[in-house]
């Protein structure tokens, strides 16, 4: 995955949306649907209806950065709202892009007492 600067918040827009927009549709999505700047350099989070898609919008300062994942097998862990946002750490957008369940991810190996 691509580093984020410190400070970036990642948002994921909850619902579905349709996979057929590019970046001016998702950056309306993300302004008028979150209410948010879409050039503020946050990252915006899209899935579609079917779930195995998911877009990934980002303002690098540069200019729009479009990135677009679709699962083999799957489906993204997605928030039950219908509408609105979900605040996600860094770490948890790089669970979610490789299909794990970042709203409670179980670690495989707890430490043991070294004495």
């Amino acid at each position: 995955m691509i580093g984020l600067p410190s400070g970036t918040r990642v948002w994921i827009v909850a619902g579905h949306t349709d996979m057929r927009k590019g970046f001016d549709g998702l950056a309306a999505v993300a302004q008028t649907a979150l209410v948010a700047n879409p050039f503020c350099g946050h990252v915006f989070v899209f899935r579609g209806r079917r779930g195995d898609i998911l877009k990934v919008l980002w303002f690098d300062g540069q200019g729009l950065m479009l990135l677009a994942k679709r699962l083999e097998r799957g489906r993204f862990i997605w928030p039950q709202a219908t509408s609105g946002s979900v605040s996600l750490t860094p770490a948890q957008l790089s669970m979610l892009l490789e299909g794990i369940d970042w709203r409670m991810p179980v670690r495989m190996h707890q430490p043991e007492l070294a004495a």
